[in-house]
């Protein structure tokens, strides 16, 4: 039988994040993924935000243009236009950064299973049995730590009895590769509790891709139906549409609740939507995902040098959550928004002076993601945390 580290089942950015740091200092990994192919279902947009892009390196073609303007639309399609003296976002080549961290993880001695599912563990004194399936025939390896990278639906989370994700959004869209030229690349985001209940509909439009999106409450809308309606009648106004090809159509569920409290046990822990790591009140998961994995691969290593699974225990969703209480307020507030007059008053307060100031405070702050100390472990804190 195989024996590993570390077991991450989930190869999207937290899981490739997690075994690449992992790998980079010495401990053996088994990378496991239900997909033959990285680069097919993503399911994230992608945008990452100006916080992220100061602190990580990213491999060479895997970013577009900078981002600097966004405008903000009201049902009645009132706008608000921001725009910034710093590149706020860049929206991600997801295909090419998973595979670029995916190579490198491979050259570290990353063993990696694709088309393999997670079925089970099962715990033992000395380490765990972690039973996995390829094409249809089950095997078992045996792990020190199993990390669970693998969703806002974590099966990693419900085996080790850690906690689940209750609340999350819906997004579905579009990604059309751009071929006409544009002014100066724009995020374009829409307040419409139709199309896009308790979030927003949005454009990202950097000159070489257009990603066009909806995003909410799924028991509030139909996403599908939503996105073609939007595509239909509001976005083909904005781009054109028709000199764009369709290249994929993404979807899939965004956790708000913040992050879990009990995002660890002695056996295993949590990274990425797996333990909430994502904003409640943007539903921006990119910059808490690269800083929680980095975070986990350290109490990991810790785990494995002192060989004390207690360790893990000091990876706690409770440091967070203190942090969260505001933003998850107002995500109770944007959950309530459900009438298209209340967003329409609400969009005019933002363009007042203080609600512009706001507003710029939400799109162009750097405060995507706490920062904390973790007790017990030698972490730096995460605001100076060195690039990946």
């Amino acid at each position: 039988m195989k024996k590993f580290d570390a077991v991450i089942v989930g190869a999207g950015l937290a899981g490739l994040q997690c075994a690449k740091l992992l790998s980079q200092n010495g401990a053996k990994i088994l990378l496991v993924d239900r997909k033959n192919d990285l680069t097919k279902g993503v399911h994230t947009t992608g945008i990452f935000v100006r916080k992220t892009l100061e602190d990580f390196d990213f491999p060479a073609g895997t970013l577009g243009k900078a981002v600097k303007n966004v405008t903000l639309y009201s049902p009645k399609l009132k706008t608000m236009n921001l725009t910034s003296e710093k590149d706020e976002f860049r929206v991600g080549k997801m295909g090419k950064l998973y595979e670029s961290f995916l190579h490198e993880c491979v050259r570290n001695g990353v063993e990696f299973a694709s088309g393999t599912r997670y079925v089970s563990i099962e715990v033992k004194q000395a380490g765990s049995l972690v039973k996995l399936e390829k094409n249809g025939k089950s095997f078992e390896i045996e792990t020190k730590v199993l990390i669970g990278a693998d969703g806002a639906r974590s099966r990693v989370a419900k085996n080790l009895n850690l906690d689940e994700n209750k609340e999350w959004i819906v997004g579905c869209e579009e990604v059309y590769k751009c071929n006409f030229t544009m002014d100066e690349p724009r995020l374009h985001c829409f307040l419409n509790a139709k199309l896009a209940p308790g979030y927003l509909a949005w454009i990202a439009n950097d000159g070489e891709e257009i990603h066009v999106g909806v995003g909410g409450y799924a028991e509030k809308f139909n996403p599908r139906e939503a996105l073609k309606c939007f595509r239909d009648k509001t976005a083909g106004k904005i781009v054109d549409l028709n000199a764009a090809e369709l290249l994929e159509t993404r979807g899939g569920r965004i956790p708000v609740g913040g992050v879990l409290r009990r995002i660890a046990n002695e056996h295993g822990l949590l990274v990425g939507d797996a333990a909430g790591a994502v904003s409640p009140l943007t539903a921006g998961g990119l910059d808490p995902c690269l800083r929680l994995s980095k975070l986990a691969a350290e109490i990991v290593l810790k785990r494995l040098e002192t060989e004390n699974p207690q360790v893990l225990l000091d990876y706690s969703g409770e440091l967070f959550r203190a942090r969260f209480v505001s933003r998850l307020w107002m995500r109770r507030l944007i959950a309530l928004a459900s009438n298209q007059t209340l967003l329409e008053i609400g969009f005019n307060l933002m363009c007042r002076k203080w609600g512009e100031k706001f507003t710029r405070h939400v799109f162009f702050g750097r405060g995507s993601f706490p920062d904390v100390k973790i007790k017990g472990a030698k972490i730096e804190n995460m605001q100076n945390a060195a690039n990946l």
